[in-house]
């Protein structure tokens, strides 16, 4: 004899089949629903969102014209923010580490030996020790400012010459200088790096630098995300 058959389940937040992708879709509309919409609009998102446990079939129906049409004009900044919050969790899921937004200015010593000894095992640290007043400075600054939205897993510092607190080792002539860490392990010492670019020089030439050193991953995750928006804005 046959055991008898269960009842499908609500499906779990985390479940990754096409049934999981519409639930979770579903649920994320009813929780940013903006508090202007018509209750009967509200109502019909509440039971597109909540599956009742007395009906069998209700996570493989079709779905209904309403319900197509409801879902198609569902603004842009929505889906976006939808698909963002899916792109962060898969970042968790596969431990890409920690992110970074913005250049990360280091005001002493300590924060610098702390910046290096302490940052995550898999992060990768990019510091740029400069001098205020070189030209040179100022645009490898400009440069970090863009590479760190290129490379958010990428953790990018700067730091000026007399806070390091030895200033003696950092001289004008010798900057700007890139010393570049990974577990707390120097892997690049690049003083006077702006020797090895034009006059005028641009975040693309500082990436393809280190590239030749095999020094920044790969942007395929960024890629990845970039392409996503791209298709949502088509």
């Amino acid at each position: 004899m046959s055991a008898p058959i269960q009842e499908e389940q609500e499906l779990p937040s985390n479940y990754t089949g096409p049934k999981g992708v519409i639930t979770d879709w579903r649920r994320f509309k009813l929780d940013s629903v903006d508090q202007t919409v018509p209750q009967k609009k509200k109502e019909l998102l509440r039971q597109m969102s909540t599956p009742r446990e007395d009906d069998k079939d209700r996570a493989n129906r079709k779905m209904s014209v309403q319900e197509y049409e409801l879902l198609q004009e569902e603004d842009e900044h929505s889906l976006k923010r939808y698909r963002k919050q899916c792109m962060q969790e898969m970042h968790e899921r596969l431990s890409f580490g920690p992110q970074f937004e913005t250049v990360q200015e280091l005001e002493s010593g300590e924060a610098f030996l702390e910046v290096i000894e302490k940052e995550n095992q898999r992060t990768l640290v990019v510091v740029h020790v400069y001098q205020q007043g070189i030209t040179e400075c100022e645009q490898m600054n400009s440069c970090l400012d863009c590479l760190v939205v290129e490379y958010p897993n990428v953790k990018f510092c700067r730091i000026d010459a007399v806070a390091t607190g030895a200033a003696e080792r950092f001289s004008s002539d010798v900057l700007p200088a890139l010393l570049v860490y990974k577990a707390g392990e120097l892997l690049g010492n690049f003083v006077a790096v702006t020797k090895h670019f034009a006059e005028e020089f641009f975040a693309t030439d500082v990436e393809a630098f280190l590239n030749e050193y095999g020094l920044l991953p790969e942007k395929e995750f960024k890629a990845c995300v970039e392409s996503q928006e791209a298709e949502q804005v088509e």
